[in-house]
């Protein structure tokens, strides 16, 4: 069994967000600028994570994700399943046709399919909190983004309008009368 990049990346994102979510939502371009992962990668994956309730999304400026539950109710195995990553060693998808639909089982069949549920009871065991922690113990800091406000606290300034003529046409008329 091998974990596929889907996996990984969605992973290292649900990461990400947890580490930085504290100060409000957090914007998918600053994860995959941070993470060097595709933005339209991982809008593909925030959106499996969303349908199964991982994170929540905020439109608008400011806006981005934040996650749908608390760090600890997060397991590694929650954010694999949620973006379709297959956790399963058999030939056969645990189907137990892995000689064909005539022969049945292969000898091996069982011995991978205790290696799945092994694999899933430790991925469940992990949660998202712990790996947060674990990139905290080792020393990692988080920059603080300065705050994007939706509004300005700079004063708007208004056009002048201008009454004059714009064109020759419009002067000759404003003369002639």
């Amino acid at each position: 069994m091998r974990l596929t990049t889907k996996g990984r990346f969605a992973v290292t994102a649900m990461i990400d967000l947890a580490l930085r979510s504290t100060n409000g939502p957090v914007a998918l371009a600053a994860i995959s600028q941070r993470q060097q992962i595709s933005l339209s990668y991982l809008e593909q994956l925030f959106g499996k994570l969303r349908r199964h309730e991982l994170v929540e999304s905020t439109r608008g400026p400011g806006g981005g994700y934040s996650l749908g539950r608390k760090a600890e109710e997060i397991s590694v195995a929650d954010i694999i399943v949620a973006v379709d990553e297959p956790i399963d060693a058999t030939g056969c998808g645990g189907k137990e046709n892995c000689m064909g639909d005539d022969i049945g089982r292969c000898m091996t069949h069982e011995l991978w399919s205790n290696l799945n549920a092994k694999m899933i009871e430790y991925l469940d065991s992990i949660n998202l909190r712990k790996l947060v922690d674990d990139q905290l113990a080792k020393g990692l800091t988080i920059e603080e983004a300065p705050v994007k406000r939706a509004i300005s606290t700079v004063p708007v300034v208004k056009p002048i309008k201008v009454t004059a003529p714009n064109s020759v046409f419009a002067l000759g008329n404003a003369f002639s009368k």
